[in-house]
């Protein structure tokens, strides 16, 4: 290709050469058409390196129309937990109908630990993040943390919308993907039943798989090295705040989540403000992004409302 270019470039100054040299070689002719020729030579030198200027400027135009098209949003990245799926431990230990102290320990030594956060690391067997849990509780639980970690599958709830929703983006164009923190336990309990939408991705990530977590750099970058995506052509999508600016520090553009219509109301206002902006050559992209942020959310927009049409026709939709 590069062979090519030079051949062209050498051959397009040789053709302005010869073109700027036909007025010296008609001036000095004779005959009936010697002066006509001479003012065509005048007239084609003038011309030639107009039209090449012209071609030029519509070959920078092209090319910039390209590289603000490689800018716009082709990956979708999904975090699963209050996103695709519903994840309700309160309502599940409730059930249980534990005395209030009881409840209370169990809340704070099982779902709320750091252990319960590490578990979704996949270092361990299930089995030693079970001792653990029952080392942070007094000995006479022992047989109620069991049966709670037994059945905290139930903690999941299939999302109405989640399968149509993914089935409609992907058929969009749209490339679509998981990264999310999940223990082995709670992947083999919900995976078979409450995740019908994984057909439709082109790759998954569970935390568990990786022994990486959110919102550790190192899950993205897998995940991103993995696929081969590129950070600003990737939108991720994820119900906690820690988990979106971590993917916003390494160039992905990032929407907190909590449903459907919020987070089209709040990209759509963020890209109103920035399209003004824009318009008054106000920059309102971050130092550190390496993009403009009206280039990040011209695709997020875009995302959304897909998001948005889909949201309204969909049953159960909060």
């Amino acid at each position: 290709m590069k062979n090519f270019k030079r051949a062209a470039a050498i051959l397009g100054v040789v053709v302005l050469l010869a073109v700027c040299c036909l007025p010296m070689i008609f001036a000095f002719g004779s005959g009936d058409n010697a002066q006509g020729n001479f003012k065509a030579a005048v007239g084609t030198v003038i011309l030639v390196p107009v039209l090449a200027y012209v071609f030029l400027m519509v070959y920078k135009l092209l090319k910039k129309e390209n590289k603000e098209a490689e800018g716009e949003v082709k990956n979708i990245i999904f975090d699963v937990g209050q996103v695709l799926v519903s994840y309700d431990w309160e309502s599940y230990l409730k059930a249980f109908h534990f005395s209030a102290e009881e409840e209370k320990l169990i809340a704070e030594k099982v779902f709320r630990s750091q252990i319960w956060n590490e578990r979704d690391r996949g270092l361990f067997p299930e089995e030693e993040y079970r001792k653990q849990f029952i080392a942070e509780l007094p000995a006479e639980y022992e047989a109620d943390v069991k049966r709670v970690i037994e059945k905290s599958g139930k903690t999941i709830g299939i999302k109405d919308y989640a399968e149509t929703w993914t089935s409609y983006l992907k058929s969009q164009g749209y490339h679509l993907y998981i990264l999310s923190n999940y223990s082995q336990f709670m992947l083999d309990q919900t995976r078979p039943g409450k995740m019908p939408f994984l057909k439709n991705m082109d790759g998954v990530i569970f935390s568990c798989e990786v022994q990486q977590i959110k919102p550790e750099a190192d899950i993205y970058e897998t995940l991103l090295s993995r696929f081969g995506l590129k950070p600003e052509e990737s939108v991720f999508l994820d119900d906690r705040p820690e988990n979106c600016e971590a993917a916003r520090k390494l160039g992905i553009h990032a929407i907190e989540f909590h449903d459907l219509k919020q987070a089209a109301k709040r990209t759509g206002e963020a890209w109103s403000k920035i399209d003004k902006n824009s318009k008054t050559g106000k920059s309102t992209a971050p130092a550190s992004s390496g993009t403009s942020e009206a280039g990040a959310f011209r695709g997020g927009y875009k995302l959304i409302s897909l998001i948005f049409c889909i949201a309204s026709s969909l049953k159960g939709v909060q």
